[in-house]
């Protein structure tokens, strides 16, 4: 937390702008995955286990250090018996502290908390899809006013974290979106690994030999089961994969992501009380939650909204940028507005959408002769649940947790 005691609580967009320019060499990231699968850990474990008092117990210890994301709003009243009603949004934030974490990431200019991995997922009311969509890090939006400032026209999307916690960046996101978000759930780098240890490693694709020295991090092009302090490495490589961009590093990370939700699904993995419980505990241990989902009743309502979404129907997308702009988006990520509206229109009236004609796909590509899943999930249909034809939405970046994909070397940067 080195810079907090200087920051101004003014508005500036340079503050924010400058401090994180001072950070990109070291590209920090807590991992997409650890904070999805921490989520989705600790609700499976409430809805399989309940009778157990461990369960429950470890479950409650969530609450000790839970934050209310909507100071001000009268909390909502837990839901009853059965799924969660309705659709509902969890942000899932990804901290690059390096405080208590055990050495990692120490010598790297640790500036103070920024959210440097910032995901929500949207679940539709009629819980037959779910969408989640990650934010680039470096990505120049509106700023509502938080408890330290950072009101602004435009600054990067990881600073909102410094200027408030886990519930300025709810604003920020809500902001953005237009979306409420009921519930939200913040993890550090030691939850990268200990979740990653949990589930007993994912295998991930790699096309082409990808080395990147600023992480620590030597691949050969192939497949390779990642768990513990490499499966960190690979989720913060940003100089190995795509183009060396935070863009290419989101792809890449999806590849990780999807294989991780397919471990997850995979036959045994859920079924084996130790793991789950290994799971959940790596979880909580690892994670503040937001008051509203620290209560078991809460977890094992969503776990029943989710348990039957066919992985074809769990979409992962970037909110669509460019790097290239000028004046404040100089060096950073320009949002392409009108794309973004387009999809977040979408998902505001809770309709399903299909990814067309991709943008530039910087850090992954198909995995050749691996296009089915274990299980065997179809492809998405053409169709909603309602039966009307799904909207086809070109230019976003991004895989459904049905589709094998590898991560890309980084072969500009001499290392492919």
């Amino acid at each position: 937390m080195s810079d907090q005691s200087s920051r101004p609580g003014g508005s500036s967009p340079v503050v924010g702008i400058a401090r994180h320019g001072r950070l990109r060499k070291s590209g920090p990231l807590s991992a997409i995955f650890s904070t999805l699968a921490a989520f989705v850990a600790v609700v499976i474990v409430a809805s399989l286990a309940i009778t157990s008092y461990a369960t429950y117990n470890l479950v409650a210890q969530a609450g000790k250090n839970a934050v209310n994301i909507h100071p001000g709003e009268s909390p909502a009243p837990p839901p009853g018996v059965g799924a969660y009603p309705g659709g509902f949004n969890i942000l899932l934030v990804g901290d690059d502290t390096r405080t208590g974490q055990h050495g990692i990431g120490a010598g790297l200019n640790d500036s103070g908390s920024l959210n440097d991995v910032t995901i929500l997922l949207h679940v539709s009311g009629d819980h037959t899809f779910a969408t989640a969509v990650s934010f680039p890090r470096d990505m120049i939006v509106p700023h509502p006013q938080c408890p330290k400032g950072g009101t602004s026209v435009g600054l990067p999307v990881n600073t909102a974290l410094s200027y408030g916690g886990l519930p300025c960046v709810v604003d920020v996101i809500q902001a953005l979106t237009g979306l409420k978000i009921q519930f939200a759930g913040l993890i550090t780098f030691n939850g990268v690994i200990e979740m990653s240890n949990a589930v007993g490693g994912v295998n991930v694709c790699v096309s082409g030999n990808l080395n990147d020295k600023e992480v620590g991090l030597h691949l050969k092009s192939g497949m390779h089961l990642l768990s513990g302090l490499t499966a960190l490495e690979f989720l913060r490589s940003r100089h190995g994969v795509g183009d060396g961009s935070d863009l290419g590093r989101i792809s890449s990370q999806q590849v990780y992501l999807s294989a991780l939700v397919r471990t997850l699904e995979s036959s045994g993995t859920l079924s084996n009380p130790t793991t789950v419980y290994k799971i959940a505990s790596a979880a909580i241990k690892n994670m503040q939650l937001s008051s509203s989902l620290d209560q078991p009743v809460t977890m094992i309502a969503i776990a029943q909204a989710l348990k039957n979404i066919p992985l074809s129907r769990v979409q992962f997308v970037q909110y669509p940028g460019s790097t290239g702009g000028t004046g404040i988006f100089s060096g950073k990520v320009q949002p392409n507005v009108a794309l973004g509206n387009q999809l977040f229109s979408l998902i505001r009236a809770d309709k399903p959408f299909r990814l067309g004609a991709q943008g530039f796909n910087r850090g992954s590509v198909p995995n050749t002769g691996k296009t089915t899943t274990a299980t065997s999930t179809p492809a998405p249909t053409s169709t909603g649940s309602s039966g009307a034809p799904e909207t086809v939405i070109d230019g976003l970046v991004g895989q459904s947790a049905a589709q094998q994909t590898c991560s890309k070397a980084n072969k500009f940067n001499g290392q492919g």
